[in-house]
């Protein structure tokens, strides 16, 4: 694993970055999972089409003449995608600083090792529940439910800190199927530190410089050992967002929270690098206001597949 360099930290005042840095790349719109705040219903349906193994080597190449530096993959599952290998390799040889995926690991064991040995830097590990009842397939990111799991929240965290893992909890966010979800079943972020107030320093949250939204508390007894928080609905952080989303169809949106952008499909199936960055440029040109744009709280996102658009 590389370590990352500490750049100074990045607070609610920064205004939107000037340039993608970051990109989040659904290589599939499949899923092996339903839960409650993306697709319960396993209804609503799948893309039409998808890029294949050759046009996501140029969509990497095409991100990176764009300036992109961090790529994590999603889906969907990504576990789903059969050479999600070989494209984390071609993501390191490119020189990428940060190569990640986020998975909900139902297959993770026998392809840790392969990813590992292709260069990928971190995983992030999507955890509801501690509870086999409630959820019986082992899936740390938790996204928080009231009269779901909000009461499992301090198991949950002794769970990571044992295993040396940092647990993140995130709020229900009022996107797609999220939307129905919010008005009852949203736990905010004062909510969950109350929670686990016994556990954690009565500090100020603080983000990593350059690693997205999540903001982090340190243990009482032990400082090397954290909490974070992701708090899209009480407390939106679009000032600053540096991030783009590329759906498994090429698709590149500038927001998780509208479906505006451009499609990079037809050059990445030439494998066109300059046309991709220009497509890649297109999107970001439409990239919402972070200092007025309310995020996943605006009603466009209620309109968006997060698993459709790799969230």
């Amino acid at each position: 694993m590389q370590v990352a360099r500490r750049l100074p930290v990045v607070t609610d005042a920064t205004p939107a970055a000037a340039a993608p840095r970051s990109v989040r790349v659904s290589l599939t719109d499949r899923c092996d999972l339903a839960c409650l705040y993306c697709r319960p219903s396993r209804s609503d349906g799948y893309l039409e089409s998808r890029l294949d193994d050759g046009a996501w080597r140029a969509m990497l190449e095409g991100l990176a003449a764009a300036g992109v530096r961090r790529v994590r993959f999603t889906g969907g599952e990504p576990l789903l995608f059969r050479s999600l290998e070989a494209v984390v390799a071609h993501a390191v040889e490119l020189g990428f600083e940060d190569v990640a995926v986020t998975t909900n690991a139902t297959r993770l064991a026998a392809r840790a090792a392969l990813l590992r040995a292709a260069g990928l830097q971190r995983i992030t590990i999507s955890l509801d529940s501690l509870d086999a009842a409630r959820f019986d397939e082992v899936k740390l990111n938790a996204v928080v439910l009231r009269g779901e799991n909000d009461a499992e929240l301090a198991d949950l965290v002794r769970f990571a800190w044992a295993r040396g893992i940092v647990p993140r909890f995130l709020e229900v966010m009022p996107v797609g199927e999220g939307a129905r979800l919010v008005p009852d079943r949203l736990v905010t972020m004062r909510e969950m530190r109350a929670q686990l107030a016994p556990l954690l320093v009565d500090d100020t949250a603080v983000a990593d410089p350059d690693r997205g939204p999540a903001r982090y508390v340190a243990a009482r007894h032990d400082p090397r050992l954290r909490v974070g928080f992701i708090s899209g609905t009480s407390d939106t952080f679009c000032a600053g967002c540096d991030r783009l989303r590329v759906a498994a169809d090429g698709f590149v949106r500038p927001c998780l929270s509208k479906d505006d952008g451009a499609s990079a499909r037809l050059a990445a199936e030439a494998g066109d690098a300059g046309a991709i960055a220009a497509a890649v440029g297109r999107a970001w040109e439409l990239k919402p206001d972070g200092l007025v744009w309310k995020g996943c709280t605006e009603e466009t996102a209620r309109r968006v597949s997060m698993r459709a658009v790799g969230g």
